[in-house]
């Protein structure tokens, strides 16, 4: 496996940045939504539709396409701020979210935007979507087949006990043509995890249940690159990628504060967090200079 250059990780670390821009712009025009998945999930998905992902914006229902499925649906800002920068649509359109006839539905809705896989919203759907799809591909073009389905989950959504059954058939099946990525930013919208309800020893779990488990860190690019690469060199198994990730990544008051969870910024005062009125102003200043590293030109 070639690694990336150092170029190519900063024209990707910038990209994602970018997408963190437009998602923090549309949450705020839009006065509802989510934050913390979405700024935490951006790295993973510049990686995917600017490195991984075989499709073409320009025709989104090529046949030969990789699948991606979105089973956390919340947090579609990431995906759709991606796919506008990719060129699915304009980026323009993304001030729509939540809107009266938008076509970025608060959840990712198929019949009103055709280029996504799948709707989605109840959570732990997700995987069984994508194992459909699997083996769906498998009985059209057998076990060698060159397309990669990937399901995007929360790791709160595996409480959800259909995401299992749908893992042990996977398994079961020796699923290879899936991948499975898990957002483990360890919260959700009642407090973190292992609080709520413990995951771990979440990787032995995966394990099993007949998955190959490759731990990333879901900020670094290299570690992306080295774990999507890892999970599709697999021959025998599915693959799931945990991929650890810092919820509100970017923006200083909501990294790791599952208060953020499902609340955009600039909506209600949160305590011991900046006024509502400077929430917005704020997370725009830290994401457009780097945290502080270069000079903003919107100060």
């Amino acid at each position: 496996m070639d690694s990336l250059s150092d170029t190519r990780i900063k024209e990707l670390e910038l990209k994602a940045n970018d997408i963190r821009v437009s998602i923090i712009e549309m949450l705020l025009e839009a006065k509802s939504g989510h934050s913390a998945g979405p700024l935490g999930m951006a790295d993973i998905f510049t990686y995917l539709y600017f490195e991984a992902l075989k499709h073409d914006p320009e025709n989104p229902d090529w046949p030969e396409r990789d699948r991606l499925v979105l089973s956390n649906g919340h947090i579609c800002p990431v995906l759709y701020s991606t796919m506008a920068h990719a060129g699915y649509f304009p980026v323009d359109e993304l001030k729509t979210l939540r809107k009266f006839g938008t076509r970025l539905q608060g959840h990712p809705h198929r019949d009103f935007l055709p280029s996504l896989e799948t709707s989605s919203g109840p959570l732990g759907a997700g995987l069984s979507q994508a194992v459909g799809m699997a083996i769906a591909d498998v009985m059209d073009n057998g076990i060698d087949t060159s397309r990669t389905i990937y399901c995007l989950m929360s790791d709160a959504e595996q409480e959800a006990g259909n995401t299992y059954e749908a893992a042990l058939l996977a398994g079961k099946l020796n699923l290879r043509n899936l991948i499975g990525i898990i957002d483990r930013n360890n919260i959700q919208i009642d407090g973190f995890t292992e609080d709520v309800l413990p995951l771990e020893p979440l990787a032995e779990k995966w394990r099993a249940r007949n998955w190959h488990v490759v731990e990333i860190d879901g900020h670094n690019f290299e570690d992306i690159h080295r774990g999507i690469n890892e999970a599709k060199a697999v021959f025998e198994n599915p693959s799931v990628i945990i991929a650890h990730t810092i919820p509100g990544k970017g923006v200083s008051y909501m990294e790791r504060d599952f208060k953020w969870h499902g609340t955009p910024p600039g909506i209600q005062d949160i305590e011991g967090e900046p006024a509502k009125a400077e929430q917005g102003k704020i997370a725009l200043n830290e994401l457009r200079t780097l945290g502080g590293k270069i000079q903003s030109e919107h100060q």
